[in-house]
């Protein structure tokens, strides 16, 4: 597993959030300047994973988030990206799912789950490395952790095949 590609993803959002980035190379040189190792090889990869596209952003083309239309598709892929990327433990107590992942990795599937907007979700509370996803019944917790287990089973596939 790649833990700079994690911490790397988080700070790209985080830049094309807070400021104008125009060209793959101010996305490298902000990174570097941030103590994070990049390439524009590498920032390309990045691009295509987090659906980064260019809009129109202080009178110039920039680098954005994918929008709020769609939100359902966009968020599906970002799990599945982000569950191919990081351990997952799932328990259960009562009908809440317990997910526990990296430092850092809770809030980003958290938010991932929560723009799902599936209605057996009732709610979701993250911390740093462990999330709490509040389920309105056992059989929905059970379909729920089938899928968020099938989904992390094909990135730890992917993980050991590397």
């Amino acid at each position: 597993m790649d833990l700079g590609k994690s911490v790397r993803h988080r700070a790209l959002r985080d830049l094309v959030t807070r400021r104008p980035i125009r060209t793959q190379r101010e996305l490298v040189t902000a990174l570097r300047a941030q103590g994070i190792p990049a390439t524009q090889a590498t920032i390309s990869r990045d691009i295509t994973e987090l659906g980064l596209y260019k809009a129109e952003r202080g009178g110039s083309s920039a680098y954005a988030l994918p929008a709020e239309a769609g939100v359902e598709q966009t968020a599906e892929a970002r799990l599945r990206s982000l569950l191919a990327d990081v351990p997952l433990e799932l328990s259960t107590a009562a009908s809440i799912l317990v997910l526990r992942t990296l430092p850092g990795s809770a809030h980003a599937i958290a938010a991932s789950l929560d723009r799902l907007r599936l209605p057996e979700i009732v709610g979701t509370v993250a911390g740093d490395d462990t999330l709490f996803v509040a389920l309105s019944d056992a059989t929905a917790l059970r379909s729920l952790r089938s899928k968020l287990t099938a989904l992390a089973d094909r990135g730890a596939a992917g993980r050991s095949g590397r």
